[in-house]
């Protein structure tokens, strides 16, 4: 019987062995069905079985992929264990921590969309005559791991040599503070935020940027200042434009004095051709105006070598001529020096980037453009004013945005879009960290180790110092400057070197007096120093003049006078994030805008000393750590888009797109077709588009669209036939603004080249490409791609951003380059003929361009591609719930959408008086932030949310969109008064119940009789955990906003603000506006002539800062 026993044992295990080793379905969990399906901690991907990350109910054997047979072999107790090649892979795969759909969820989402799989989605959403068979990379195809991702960054971040820097030309080694450099830099609270446009939930990033203003308002004694432009020398060019303009262009010379940093020139005469302007380089002494032909001059204080002039009566005599003065200059430097205020300049620019802020190899960092109130309507960027909401409280808003590109097209101020606000927020903590004693010690120390450094080269004897007035920057005459400066980098030091025999040496707050002495050694050339820095401090004297330093006081506001210490600076800060809506609290779907996952191994790279410390004109082989990972990233980004060659100094969206139209414009100029500057744009086209084309001197001739929101393309074709001789290049972004997969767009392509026009792709909608299709297979010319849209870089609450543009073989030579470090596309063209310099710096910011680089690189071809589809299939998922209850404007030829879509509001104001911006308002208080408002259709909302959102998200935010639809019902059913409901009435946060931490509001807090105050039927847990907004309602209709440049307005503007809504007629909340534009402010005539104060029921006639009716718009200074 034992022998039987034995025997038929092993003929079990023979079976159960045999079995093992055949291919076996994963085992599904029993109980899968009670899993809740909105429950998103199990991540699966397509390209994985989902046995590789099941439920968590199954058995832990099961959990770590085995297949576990128990069995007794040869007479012992033993387990045989079959472990799957899948088993085995990396566990911290990245593709399912960004795609959040599931495949069971895609599969499902699909099919209530109509469509049997997410592929078959996909194959009727994206026309087939543009399909790519597939994406495949030489490097990264199949994307490393998150592990795996940050040990390859550290092996680039050490191939970079982070030498001690003392080259200066706008960009300095600083301290960031800890408290700023964890709290903001690196936290998600601060950079997922978008642009502040929703200003209820924004309160605490838009005082932050009311504090930058302050500081650049205060430190240049000048009135206005901007909330921050992309760069120094883009800046400049800003300026230059802003003389342009107020002379009306009769006056076409610009002037820029030679003692300019080398980049802001090179900037300003590239952006000089567009407007037809003439820019001549010259030595101050020698600047004349006697063709009063000029219309602006540019100099540097201090200059580019580091002295110190007083221009009083350089601006008397350019001021005497009509000229208008651009002074570039440095922070740090004026809480020493004179402010350029009080030389009398017109406008002053520059950067913040040494408040705080790292060099990061060029950017990003915010610059700044401060100016008289004068001018203050043709300044460039955002700018922050004060208000009163709803209950008459002070609130801050984006003020005079009738300037701006999204408003005016082609006629505004500038083409900017994205800026530098992250950045700008850190300057501003910075400066409220240190205040103004802390500041002025910091430059202090800076000015005196420089005045230690020039005393001991005086000792030594081996080198001239030249006798100049300086603040951080000592010039100095050798002999030999080369081999000065080779015997520097010996010893890890980097030095200007200016020309053959003048080297130059700045200073930052970094630097120490054992720097000091190191600097003794090199410049001793071998002779003894006999003195250390230490020593020669006594004897040190400030080398600038009496007259030019400052007494005037500065940052005498509370905020810069309270936060010293980290604790308090640290409970600002949070007090601050708290008030705002960030990707932290909840999907943003703003259509047109991207706001995905901005992933922490992503981030991670950014704050790494190997990529912060490091000077922008570095020699390269000092970086080349950047330099492999520029080369890798371009060559990624041609796989992507089809192009042959890409420039990464485009450093914002804008910026890249007068970056491509000026490559198709040097192109032209090469065939000698110099009259080729008809640019065709669609009507429904960013309207960043016709503002760039306008830069670049271009004609735009608009075309329309149909009733399906494609281009007209007959329209399209006569345009082109008619403009033949001198038609330069088409704009239009895919899929459409509209949302959709344009089917003509081969045709449309076809059309501009045979009429000998170039096609220039906006990026924007790239998140519907990658992997699917590609611009240039499609058959565009060069297209910009927004890095901080498609490839994660965050928005920071409006910057940074990043937009590098790709061209065919043909354009690729007109790449931009840079006059400090030559650079070109990478690949690198055969021949160069660049078109000039866009950035400031050789490659833009290139400290953010490892954020977009581990993305491509982790996800690899297949999980872009999925990323691609997985937009497209949440887009349609929630255009077909919310089809029911809200119209949906445009579809495909199909009946799809591609990864956005708009919702038709219109009829609403017909039927309920509810406008678009009621229901984005309303949304604040389902924790939401709301869609694109009005655009690119007035009276709609464009819907995007990303592949990074997960189902149960969508159906959060769908949820929010139905139950206000059934608040929109009450009021047309008559249940809710048509003036006082909980979309319209104003009144919502009551003192005695607002309360950050709710979850769902209390019914109190709305004040409405009769009507039913909870937010529809969703339970607490369905909402995002945001809480209330910050403010009471501000409509885009206002009744008071404050142009101010200082913080002060915010504590000290509200009684007068109060005092004078006195004077006004009360607001009939929710009635009709009167839209007659009013003639005076704060008069007792608030009606147009024609309304009778008596008889006119429509009430007062309110500001509006986002249209043309803007004329109630204090500014005070």
């Amino acid at each position: 019987m034992e022998r039987a026993r034995r025997i038929a044992n092993r003929a079990i295990l023979r079976r159960l062995v045999s079995e093992s080793k055949q291919q076996r379905p994963c085992p599904r969990p029993q109980n899968e069905g009670l899993v809740n399906s909105s429950f998103s901690g199990w991540r699966y991907v397509s390209s994985l079985p989902t046995c590789a990350f099941p439920n968590k109910t199954v058995r832990s054997d099961v959990l770590l992929g085995r297949n576990v047979m128990s069995s007794v072999g040869f007479g012992m107790g033993c387990q045989t264990r079959s472990i799957s090649v899948e088993a085995l892979k990396p566990s911290d795969t990245f593709p399912r921590r960004h795609n959040s759909a599931t495949p069971e969820e895609q599969t499902k989402m699909a099919e209530s969309c109509g469509y049997e799989s997410l592929d078959s989605l996909v194959d009727a959403t994206v026309p087939k005559s543009i399909r790519l068979e597939s994406l495949k990379f030489s490097k990264f195809d199949e994307g490393l791991t998150e592990s795996q991702m940050i040990e390859h960054m550290m092996q680039l971040a050490a191939k970079n040599k982070v030498f001690k820097s003392y080259i200066g030309m706008g960009y300095y080694n600083t301290f960031v503070p800890p408290v700023i450099l964890r709290n903001i830099m690196e936290n998600p609270g601060w950079y997922t935020q978008y642009t502040p446009y929703q200003a209820e939930i924004a309160q605490g990033r838009l005082e932050s940027l009311l504090n930058y203003q302050t500081l650049i308002s205060d430190l240049t004694g000048l009135p206005m200042s901007n909330a921050s432009l992309l760069d120094e020398g883009t800046a400049a060019a800003e300026a230059m434009a802003m003389c342009n303009n107020i002379m009306k262009g009769k006056k076409k010379t610009f002037i820029i004095a030679s003692n300019c940093h080398p980049q802001t020139i090179d900037i300003c005469k590239t952006r000089a051709e567009g407007f037809d302007l003439k820019v001549v380089t010259a030595d101050l002494k020698d600047i004349d105006y006697k063709s009063g032909d000029v219309c602006g001059v540019l100099v540097q204080y201090p200059d580019t070598e580091g002295e110190v002039l007083d221009y009083g009566e350089f601006i008397k005599n350019a001021h005497a001529n009509g000229v208008k003065v651009v002074m570039a200059s440095d922070l740090l430097a004026l809480t020493m020096l004179k402010p350029p205020g009080e030389f009398g300049a017109d406008i002053v620019v520059g950067s913040a980037q040494r408040f705080g802020v790292p060099m990061g190899y060029g950017g990003p960092h915010a610059a700044f453009l401060a100016t008289s109130q004068e001018y203050k309507r043709m300044m460039p960027g955002r700018i922050i004013g004060v208000s009163v909401d709803a209950s008459g409280k002070p609130a801050l808003r984006m003020a005079m945005q009738t300037r701006e590109q999204h408003i005016r097209r082609d006629k505004a101020t500038s083409n900017i879009c994205t800026a530098q606000a992250l950045l700008a927020n850190m300057a501003a903590m910075f400066a409220v960290y240190h205040g103004p004693e802390g500041l002025k010690t910091i430059a202090q120390r800076v000015h005196g180790l420089a005045g230690v450094f020039a005393l001991g080269l005086k000792k030594l004897g081996t080198v001239e110092v030249q006798g100049l007035p300086f603040f951080d920057t000592v010039k100095v005459k050798c002999a030999d400057a080369h081999a000065i400066a080779d015997a520097a980098c010996k010893s890890e030091i980097n030095l200007r070197i200016v020309d053959s025999k003048t080297i130059t040496v700045s200073f930052d707050e970094t630097t120490t007096i054992e720097d000091v002495d190191k600097l003794f050694k090199v410049f001793a050339c071998g002779k003894p120093v006999n003195f250390t820095a230490a020593s020669l401090a006594p004897e040190v004297q400030t080398v600038i003049p009496s007259g030019l330093i400052r007494e005037s006081p500065f940052l005498t506001h509370p905020i810069f006078n309270s936060y010293h210490t980290e604790h308090e600076l640290l409970r600002y800060m949070q007090r601050l994030q708290s008030k705002d809506l960030s990707l932290c609290h909840s999907m943003i779907p703003l259509g047109s805008c991207t706001m995905k996952l901005n992933a922490t191994t992503e981030m991670m790279p950014v704050t790494w000393p190997g990529f912060t410390d490091i000077h922008p004109f570095a020699p390269t082989e000092q970086a080349e750590g950047y330099q492999e990972m520029f080369n890798n990233l371009g060559e990624l980004l041609c796989t992507i888009t089809g192009f042959d060659s890409f420039s990464l100094q485009p450093n914002a969206g804008a910026s890249g797109e007068y970056a491509g139209l000026m490559v198709i414009r040097a192109y032209h100029k090469s065939r000698g077709d110099h009259h080729r500057d008809v640019c065709i744009i669609p009507v429904s086209a960013h309207g960043t588009n016709p503002a760039s084309a306008a830069m670049c001197g271009m004609k735009i001739v608009a075309v329309g669209t149909d009733a399906k929101g494609n281009i007209n393309i007959e329209e399209l074709r006569k345009a082109a036939e008619a403009n033949k001789e001198n038609l330069s290049a088409l704009m239009v972004t895919y899929p459409s603004t509209h949302g959709v997969y344009e089917e003509g767009i081969d045709e449309i392509c076809k059309i501009i080249h045979d009429n000998g026009g170039q096609v220039y792709m906006d990026g924007a909608n790239m998140n519907a490409q990658v992997g699917l299709t590609s611009p240039g297979w499609i058959g565009a010319d060069v297209c910009h791609l927004n890095l901080h849209k498609t490839f994660c870089i965050p928005h920071g609450g409006g910057g940074p951003g990043m937009g590098p543009i790709g061209v065919k073989k043909h354009l690729a030579p007109f790449l931009p380059s840079h006059p400090v470090v030559s650079t070109g596309g990478i690949p690198a063209p055969d021949k160069l003929q660049p078109l000039g310099t866009i950035s400031a710096a050789p490659w833009g910011s290139a400290l953010i361009l490892p954020i977009s680089y581990t993305y491509i690189a982790m996800m690899g071809s297949k999980g872009l591609t999925d990323a691609s589809k997985i937009a497209i299939l949440n887009a349609n998922y929630m255009a077909k719930r919310l089809e029911k209850h809200y119209p949906i404007l445009f579809r495909g030829v199909n009946g799809t959408v591609a990864h956005e879509f708009i919702v038709d509001l219109r009829g609403f104001k017909n039927t309920a008086g509810i406008e678009p911006e009621d229901i984005a308002k309303r949304l604040m208080d389902y924790g939401f932030h709301g869609p694109t408002m009005s655009w690119p259709v007035p009276g709609t909302l464009m819907i995007e949310p990303t592949e990074s959102e997960s189902k149960a998200e969508l159906d959060r935010f769908c949820d929010a969109l139905i139950s206000i639809r059934k608040e929109i019902a009450q009021i047309e059913n008559g249940k809710a008064d048509v003036h006082n409901n909980v979309l319209k009435h104003l009144e919502r946060l009551s003192d005695k119940c607002k309360c950050r931490v709710l979850l769902i509001p209390h019914p109190c807090l709305w004040e409405i009789p009769g009507q039913n105050h909870t937010l529809g039927n969703m339970q607490p847990s369905q909402l995002p955990g945001f809480g209330l907004p910050s403010s009471g309602q501000l409509q885009d209709v206002l009744t008071m906003c404050t142009v101010t440049a200082t913080s002060s307005a915010l504590f000290f503007q509200h009684h007068r603000l109060k005092n004078k809504l006195q004077l006004l007629p009360r607001l009939q909340l929710g009635a009709p506006f009167c839209k007659r534009r009013p003639v005076v402010n704060w008069g007792a005539n608030i009606f147009h002539p024609s309304c009778k104060p008596a008889t006119c029921t429509r009430g007062w006639v309110p500001a509006k800062l986002d249209s043309a009716m803007d004329g109630l718009v204090e500014v005070v200074g």
